[in-house]
């Protein structure tokens, strides 16, 4: 190959997926020093300083120097266009230049490149091998892929230089770390088919959608295009870098988004869709860049006809910063970012603006569930049940009506009851709104239902005016339109939603209500395995219909697989359901990190526990403060957490409903807190008995045995939530008799 070209005004400067977990690993000071490099380097690649050297023997493997110390290694695409694939101490550039193997992929038509010499020494481990062995040898364990041949694996897209090591692979230890280590698409398609999908599973839902559409045409020289069909972004300014290696996880995926994810991005739907998938899997960044993709086709405007939603004030301003990072202030100016109970008080306030009612929580509501029982000398019914039946069947469905609510479905609340005694409970429920009332006082799940009827009748309005002008042959009525139906008119065009297991049926028919139905109406993403809330719907019966439209994240980029693996022992012989009728599952998610399994330990009582979680925060004395948590059962035991911190010199903050009150200090905070929120290392203290799950949950079982599974699903959620915000290290620890929950986990550390 011949010398890249004359200095010039600069360069085209790439980064290739997973060169940048590389270089974060480095010093502080080197990633300063790649930083200047990547300035200076897209300014005049030829200047003298970085000594651009091709490495002997090969045609586009370059190499530059960072610093006295390092190098860069760059692959010459061409022209003065370069990719910037590794960063390497100098003294390991020129050893075994045989193991440094790049190619164009000819299945996927990507640039793969691979440092056989690290997975041959990190992935293999191999022993070396005795000349006698002290014992008989055990059996060899059979490789984990001996069902395919080479040819299947290529044909699939597994990167050619890999696959005899591939076929090497015995262990899931093994197949683990190459997948840390190997390009993307590789480490997918050998998850998937360790899971167990077939041959042509993995080439359907893996392969093809990234595959070239005509290999023959394939051009081998074409370098410049292959990086364009890569896991690779042009670094066009500082900031890009920057944000790649210090963001973390969302700002890889703001640039290196997987493409079975850009695809859910971008596609047409005909209707609602619905991605699922395990903790870290990317759903928020899916929903994020799928905002973006709405608002770029967006005609040009003023008005916001994007609503991004969630389920609470934490979460929405957290989208909101992520989507300014990722599309600047155009794309936000046309997005409106609101938390759910926040767009139906918004909407109740518009009907009634002189509405001064003091908003409770649901247990103050129970209290006042009591207290109505004991005034009327009602001993018939327990105040839990009616309250569960107010919550979630009259107002969670948006009941208005006594005859309505005679023929509402009443699934997953197990007690069945009669005509009659549905007369009673209406006749209670009527009498107890009017107590709120009286009081001035009102629930989340009130406004919610209110605004969901509101948000139905102006849908009718809106639909008859439309049949109106329809009939009239597509002319307005001028004289309607000039009075105040010319604002009659649906609030969206288009609806995201973030963490949708925990939205309540009221507010899947406000938001229904709200935009109007045909392609790309509603997109929603979700877990129901991390369901914090007691909300059971069905979309289908709520007029979200996703049939079809649905897909699932099955890779995990944020939490080592040895903490997945103990979270989800936490979930073990639980069945969840998918928001639709269905099962939903967790087959097949995995995480393609590595590290050390969770420390589990127990305490005589919480006072010794509460010195077991300073001594944990003394072993990661290396990790900042802010990227450690701990968290709790209840808010007492906070407050206990933040006292003995103190005592000890360590600076805590506590995680409220607005957010950490400080930037400074380990985080602590009760398991509800937690939804949404990511550390580095992650400790889960007080998982004793009675208390996860709470000790009252246990009462339910015989007099309500739905609710009482309802509540142990919800407690096992909450711990698995809690388990899946650890990145790195997760330490879970107890005193007296350990939670139910963590016998999978402690079985599987005996």
């Amino acid at each position: 190959m011949t010398s890249p070209a004359a200095p010039s005004t600069g360069a085209t400067l790439r980064l290739l997926d997973k060169a940048d977990k590389e270089i974060v690993k480095l010093d502080r000071a080197i990633v300063g020093a790649v930083y200047k490099f990547q300035h200076d380097f897209r300014k005049n690649p030829n200047a003298g300083g970085f000594d651009l050297k091709q490495l002997k023997g090969d045609g586009r493997l370059w190499s530059a120097r960072v610093n006295r110390e390092y190098r860069a290694l760059l692959l010459h695409l061409g022209g003065n266009d370069w990719l910037l694939v590794s960063v390497k101490h100098r003294g390991h550039v020129h050893q075994n230049l045989d193991r440094l193997s790049y190619g164009i992929n000819q299945i996927t038509g990507a640039i793969d490149y691979v440092d056989l010499q690290v997975v041959e020494e990190d992935v293999l481990r191999r022993a070396p091998e005795a000349a006698v062995p002290a014992v008989p040898q055990q059996p060899v364990e059979q490789p984990l892929f001996a069902q395919y041949s080479a040819d299947q694996l290529a044909e699939l897209g597994v990167a050619e230089p890999l696959i005899p090591i591939v076929l090497k692979l015995t262990t899931d230890d093994e197949l683990l770390g190459l997948a840390e280590y190997a390009p993307r698409h590789t480490g997918e398609v050998l998850l998937r088919l360790r899971d167990g999908f077939s041959f042509a599973q993995v080439k359907e839902q893996v392969t093809e959608p990234v595959a070239v559409e005509k290999p023959e045409e394939l051009d081998a020289d074409d370098w410049q295009s292959a990086a364009d069909r890569s896991q690779a972004v042009v670094i066009t300014d500082d900031e890009t870098l920057q944000s790649i290696i210090e963001e973390g996880d969302f700002g890889r995926w703001k640039v290196f988004l997987h493409p079975t994810q850009e695809k859910l991005v971008r596609r047409e739907y005909s209707g609602p869709a619905r991605v699922s998938g395990g903790p870290g899997t990317g759903k928020t960044i899916v929903a994020l860049h799928r905002v973006k993709h709405l608002v770029d086709r967006l005609p040009p405007g003023h008005t916001k006809p994007v609503l991004l939603t969630t389920f609470n004030k934490n979460l929405a301003a957290d989208l909101r910063a992520r989507l300014l990072s990722l599309g600047g202030p155009e794309t936000l100016a046309r997005v409106d970012i609101v938390h759910v109970d926040q767009l139906a008080t918004r909407v109740v306030r518009e009907s009634d603006p002189g509405n001064a009612k003091r908003r409770i929580e649901d247990s103050q509501a129970l209290r006042e569930w009591r207290q109505l029982l004991v005034e009327a000398g009602e001993n018939r019914w327990d105040a839990e049940f009616l309250s569960d039946e107010w919550n979630q069947v009259i107002l969670g469905q948006a009941v208005h009506s006594r005859s309505d609510y005679f023929k509402v479905r009443r699934a997953g609340r197990g007690r069945s009851v009669t005509r009659a005694e549905r007369a009673e409970i209406w006749q209670l429920a009527e009498r107890f709104t009017q107590r709120l009332e009286l009081k001035g006082l009102e629930t989340h799940r009130q406004v919610a239902e209110r605004a969901a009827r509101l948000e139905i009748d102006r849908k009718i309005k809106i639909d008859n005016r439309q049949q109106q002008k329809d009939d009239r042959g597509g002319i307005g009525n001028i004289h309607v339109e000039s009075g105040s139906g010319a604002f009659l008119r649906y609030r969206y065009r288009h609806i995201v939603v973030d963490e949708a297991q925990d939205l309540s049926a009221a507010h899947w028919k406000m938001l229904r209500a709200m935009v109007p139905a045909g392609p790309n109406d509603i997109f929603l993403v979700g877990d129901t395995h991390q369901r914090i809330y007691d909300h059971q719907v069905t979309l289908g019966s709520l007029g979200v219909n996703i049939r079809g439209r649905s897909a699932r994240l099955t890779l995990s980029y944020r939490t080592t697989w040895e903490i997945l693996r103990s979270a989800m022992g936490v979930l073990e012989g639980v069945d969840y359901d998918d928001l639709d009728g269905d099962q939903d599952t967790l087959g097949g998610y995995r995480s393609v990190l590595h590290g050390l399994r969770p420390t589990l330990r127990e305490a005589e009582s919480w006072d010794e526990e509460l010195d077991l979680v300073v001594e944990q925060l003394n072993t990661w004395s290396d990790v900042p403060r802010e990227s450690v948590a701990i968290c709790v059962p209840t808010n007492e035991m906070v407050g206990d957490v933040v006292q003995r911190l103190g005592r000890r010199g360590i600076v805590a903050t506590e995680i409220t409903r607005d957010g950490p009150r400080s930037d400074e200090g380990v985080h602590i905070g009760t398991m509800y807190r937690f939804k949404g929120l990511e550390y580095r290392c992650m400790i889960i203290a007080g998982v004793s008995e009675g208390r996860v799950p709470r000790s009252s949950v246990d009462a339910w079982e015989r007099t309500d045995p739905p609710r009482h599974r309802r509540e142990l699903q919800r407690a096992r959620s909450l711990l698995f939530v809690a388990a899946t915000r650890a990145r790195d290290a997760l330490a879970i620890s107890w005193h007296g008799e350990p939670s139910r929950f963590l016998e999978p986990l402690r079985s599987g550390h005996r």
